[in-house]
């Protein structure tokens, strides 16, 4: 898809929990944090077990600490929006 698109989906998307994948496999799951014309930024999601029977949103290891990824627009081979946290 074109980099023009992934900017507009992005865009609109802003604060929203997304899963990205890219052209050379890595996957990103993150709060989309904020986008420019070259990159979108994601805060990473918590990393912890599954299920640990409350749920804290923002709260973990490296959401809230100032952790934001960029991943180059052009390297994103797809996008999918997450409706929950708790996979």
């Amino acid at each position: 898809m074109a980099i023009e698109h992934y900017y507009h989906l992005c865009s609109k998307n802003i604060g929203a929990a997304a899963e990205i994948r890219c052209h050379d496999g890595r996957v990103y799951r993150g709060i989309i944090d904020r986008v420019d014309r070259r990159k979108v930024y994601i805060r990473p999601l918590p990393i912890g077990p599954r299920n640990q029977g409350m749920f804290l949103w923002g709260y973990g290891p490296t959401y809230g600490q100032g952790l934001v990824i960029g991943i180059a627009l052009g390297a994103i081979a797809t996008i999918a929006f997450l409706p929950f946290f708790g996979w």
